[in-house]
């Protein structure tokens, strides 16, 4: 804490320059990313084993104040992604870190053109969709959600420390966490590889799911489910992720293999990222296992949630038990 105190402060207070703020708000980009990520894939696998959690989920999502959370994340990702291909083209040609500041320049101006017509769009799904709903979610439901996750969050981390302390009484252990050369070495490679194959399931993903239909037209009835022929005739958000998820183009549930993939990549790269902030500002022994091992096991049950959400899919019982939820127009 008092390493990640320290840091703040004096990024703050030195003047860097361009270099400096372009990996600030790239980690800072990274984490809000990881932070909804972790959140969609807990609450997307609700609709294979938990609709009607799910339709309340939806709900919130539509509130004003994760609105505003849309467009940050939207903001996050493409300049995440942007600078993620930056580094990655600097690292395989190191002579050009001479041009690191253009570059980045460019990254800003990618970003701005992607951003600007993306806003736009989403704009114009807010307000149709606040013109004709009166039923939002109210902030008292949505601190309700949140303090769930933010209690598993304490209780992971807090197991965690208890088996870090445990661990280090009994092997007599005064380290931290911290892979082999070899096996570091793959990971950064990994970080700059991954980061590239990711950018088109990503920028996919954001067009599809927040462009062309966003979580506003995820309960529209009669509406045509995006990246299908098939219409979402009862306006629900479990019938909307159960039709894209069975849609077949030659035998092949598509969306499915889009989102596995997306959910492997998008993942490991993602608490790959955190570990090296882990690394960075957990310093003491304890504290640094406690948060690597909390990470490991993070990352290992939302693959293990997300694969078996969309092996599982979305069956005639959960639109049941959707059709069966009360509040608003789910």
């Amino acid at each position: 804490m008092t390493s990640l105190v320290y840091t703040v402060s004096e990024t703050l207070r030195y003047r860097g320059k361009t270099g400096q703020w372009a990996w600030v708000l790239h980690r800072i980009a990274g984490l809000g990313t990881l932070l909804f990520l972790v959140l969609h894939v807990i609450d997307t696998s609700w609709a294979a084993f938990y609709p009607e959690l799910y339709a309340q989920a939806i709900r919130e999502y539509q509130s004003p104040l994760f609105t505003i959370g849309e467009f940050a994340l939207v903001a996050c990702v493409v300049y995440h992604a942007f600078n993620g291909l930056r580094v990655a083209l600097l690292d395989w040609k190191p002579a050009w870190w001479v041009h690191q500041a253009r570059a980045m320049l460019y990254v800003v101006i990618a970003t701005t053109i992607v951003l600007i017509p993306t806003f736009i769009l989403m704009m114009r799904h807010v307000l149709n969709f606040y013109q004709d709903s009166e039923d939002i979610a109210g902030l008292d439901e949505i601190a309700s959600t949140m303090s769930k996750f933010v209690l598993g969050f304490v209780v992971i981390v807090g197991v965690a420390l208890l088996l870090s302390a445990l661990y280090g009484l009994v092997v007599r252990s005064g380290k931290g966490t911290r892979l082999p050369g070899r096996l570091e070495a793959s990971l950064w490679s990994f970080m700059r590889l991954s980061g590239v194959l990711i950018l088109p399931l990503v920028f996919g993903h954001l067009a599809i799911m927040h462009v062309i239909q966003g979580v506003f037209d995820i309960t529209g009835g009669g509406l045509t489910v995006v990246g299908t022929d098939v219409v979402n005739e009862s306006g629900r958000a479990v019938e909307f992720v159960g039709q894209r998820w069975d849609y077949l183009v030659a035998g092949v549930a598509v969306w499915r293999v889009y989102d596995g993939l997306l959910l492997a990549l998008a993942l490991i790269h993602g608490f790959n990222g955190l570990r090296y902030v882990i690394n960075d500002y957990a310093r003491r022994p304890i504290v640094n296992r406690a948060l690597n091992w909390a990470t490991l096991f993070g990352m290992v049950a939302l693959i293990v949630l997300g694969a078996a959400a969309l092996l599982a899919g979305v069956d005639e019982t959960a639109y049941r038990i959707a059709e069966e939820v009360t509040f608003g127009d789910q």
